[in-house]
């Protein structure tokens, strides 16, 4: 399928639905209360868009601002999902030594542990995430590994895989003209074109000239003017689903946001709630209410004013016997135990329809040291997911890390034999050495170890050739490793 013809609707039609709920969990995602007001007034799909919080026409008040309080517990959903994965940098390992050597290389220079931690953030908010291998050899001298946001691609999948995509970037804007550059991914070849239109429309073709961001892309065309070829037959950019399967659209191929429903309503109501608590605080501040007669009068057009640390008070003609007509202090309670349950019970409920547990939140901590074992046990909801989200981003994490070899060899031809890399994700919690070693001792006691199986227990992040060594090291130091009795020769 070519790039898109003049004058086509952009964004396409039929992303219109998909792109439209995008927003929506971006605005949640920002924490900016003017992207939720704005999404929620001008949003046409949600029939009950006014009765929400956000979504409620408000009269600003002159000198006053908006008293609504956001919470941004949206955003520490999505950090806490991006810190579940790649807090710890996944490892990657191939089995040819000079692969290996520079597939650490790429990946520390470019520091692709980085990359992965923004796109999963980026992804718990909207339902996915692409991942692109690129390059550019007046920059760097190797390819690159970048993300792109789920709302600016177009996708084609075909039973489930992703077969093209096409990414937009707007690169400029004057409010009536729009400059939208283009870049299609086919397997063999990337597509690149400029397109002037206006904000709905794609408007007319023009050379990637026209603008310093691509023109450098029009060099390496090939002879057909809008393609670079790739050498490889592969695609070279994936699609990383958050989770599956999407509720809103059954049999979609694209992957649910982690404020999927019902955490839109309960984030709803965490806000309501702290407003109304903010606004008890603002209300319940002390006010003095005072007879005419206690203001002091500072003369004609110059108003009056009541001093309150004066002392005595005289020549005030007020009845002794009338009620109320002296100073009353006005204080309304602030409800702080209903709010704090409301509000904990609300943020419970949205965390564990997110699909994480209350304790990934800080929520029960109770400050006391407590060991891996016990703090899995307590966050086992949110190890749970994220157990799930590993089997969603490891296929095509491992697909681009094999594009960016093969790239690597063919474009910038390095001496390497590009493979599939295994992938381990790194650890949320640390073991506790002492919980390890009591571990190891009681297999031990029991002969259900081997020395190779405790070398890989105690150091995980190590390869095939620190084991072994570690293992020989250890067997040679402990006198198990001993001479095959049935070898030919003399022994020495």
């Amino acid at each position: 399928m070519p790039l898109p013809d003049n004058h086509a609707p952009w964004p396409p039609p039929h992303l219109a639905r998909t792109l439209g709920e995008m927003r929506i969990d971006d605005a949640w995602y920002s924490g900016d209360a003017a992207k939720l007001t704005a999404v929620y007034a001008s949003n046409p799909t949600r029939k009950n868009g006014t009765s929400r919080l956000w979504g409620r026409r408000r009269t600003p008040q002159p000198g006053k601002r908006d008293a609504r309080l956001h919470i941004p517990l949206a955003g520490d959903i999505a950090t806490a999902s991006a810190d579940l994965l790649f807090s710890e940098p996944p490892v990657f390992t191939v089995t040819d030594r000079a692969t290996q050597d520079r597939l650490d290389e790429l990946t520390d220079a470019d520091g692709i542990a980085n990359t992965l931690l923004e796109g999963a953030e980026v992804a718990a908010a909207l339902g996915g995430v692409y991942l692109r291998i690129t390059w550019d050899r007046s920059l760097v001298d190797r390819p690159l590994l970048t993300t792109v946001h789920a709302d600016c691609a177009v996708p084609e999948f075909s039973f489930g895989l992703l077969r093209a995509v096409t990414f937009w970037h707007e690169l400029a804007s004057d409010g009536v003209s729009v400059l939208r550059h283009l870049e299609r991914h086919e397997r063999g070849r990337i597509l690149h074109a400029l397109y002037q239109g206006t904000a709905d429309n794609l408007g007319r073709r023009i050379p990637l000239t026209e603008h310093p961001a691509v023109a450098p892309l029009a060099e390496a065309l090939g002879p057909d003017g809008e393609s670079i070829e790739t050498g490889i037959d592969r695609l070279t950019a994936a699609y990383v689903r958050n989770i599956g399967p999407n509720r809103r659209h059954r049999g979609s191929d694209l992957g649910r946001s982690d404020y999927a429903a019902p955490l839109y309503d309960l984030l709803d109501a965490l806000d309501t709630t702290w407003t109304s608590w903010i606004r008890d605080i603002r209300l319940a501040r002390a006010r003095l209410i005072i007879p005419d007669a206690y203001l002091r009068d500072h003369g004609p057009g110059q108003g009056a004013s009541f001093d309150d640390d004066r002392e005595i008070w005289q020549l005030l003609n007020i009845p002794p016997t009338e009620q109320g007509a002296g100073i009353t202090l006005s204080q309304f309670s602030i409800r702080v135990e209903e709010h704090e349950r409301t509000s904990e019970a609300t943020t419970r409920q949205a965390v564990r329809s997110a699909g994480y547990a209350a304790g990934t939140f800080g929520i029960d901590d109770q400050g006391a040291a407590i060991t891996a074992t016990e703090v899995k046990a307590k966050e086992r909801r949110s190890m749970t997911t994220r157990g799930k989200k590993i089997r969603y981003w490891s296929p095509p994490l491992g697909e681009m890390l094999h594009v960016m070899l093969l790239l690597d060899r063919i474009i910038f031809g390095r001496s390497i034999v590009p493979e599939r890399p295994r992938i381990a994700f790194g650890g949320t919690v640390s073991e506790d050495p002492t919980t390890l070693a009591q571990t190891l001792s009681l297999y031990q006691q029991a002969q259900a170890v081997s020395v190779d199986t405790k070398v890989r227990m105690i150091h995980p992040e190590w390869d095939e050739d620190a084991v072994r060594s570690e293992v020989e090291r250890i067997s040679i130091e402990a006198g198990i490793s001993v001479p095959d009795p049935m070898q030919s020769g003399q022994l020495v």
